[in-house]
């Protein structure tokens, strides 16, 4: 299957990517978690599979890059003495990663309530006012992010 789909998928993730660098390391990343699989020999549809696999490691990533530059983004305004170590930051950055993964099954707006709530400190009516659902709604957004992150714990 390598042999046969890996220059397609690079070609594919290259385009998509602009990178070359980029594209080689989650065309590699694919091919791992298709042989990952329980029948890697049985898949009918190997082009489709390893597009859904590409997507989802493009998506990952993105994620992965806005974080990181949102995080970087409040370190920048933060006064000078208070400015994390490069440790802190790779500490931080694994922690934020731990956290989206854990929040990785969540709606866009359940995610975005229980960071609002856990992390800004923000109210559940505030939170509301700005997604523009009822407080209930937060709040039931927030018991699933809750969930997510009681569940890893275990």
């Amino acid at each position: 299957m390598f042999g046969e789909h890996h220059g397609w998928l690079l070609g594919r993730l290259r385009l998509r990517l602009g990178c070359r660098h980029d594209a080689a390391d989650m065309a590699a990343e694919a091919f791992a978690q298709v042989v990952a699989l329980p029948d890697p020999h049985g898949i009918r549809e190997p082009r489709a599979l390893l597009s859904t696999i590409a997507k989802r490691l493009i998506f990952a990533s993105w994620r992965r890059r806005d974080l990181e530059r949102a995080y970087l983004e409040a370190l920048a305004a933060e006064p000078e003495p208070l400015a994390a170590s490069a440790e802190d930051h790779y500490l931080v950055m694994e922690a934020l990663m731990e956290i989206d993964r854990l929040l990785d099954g969540l709606s866009t707006r359940a995610r975005a309530a229980f960071l609002s709530s856990q992390l800004d400190g923000l109210t559940y009516a505030h939170i509301a006012a700005e997604l523009g659902v009822s407080v209930t709604r937060v709040h039931q957004y927030v018991v699933q992010g809750l969930k997510a992150c009681c569940r890893a714990a275990l």
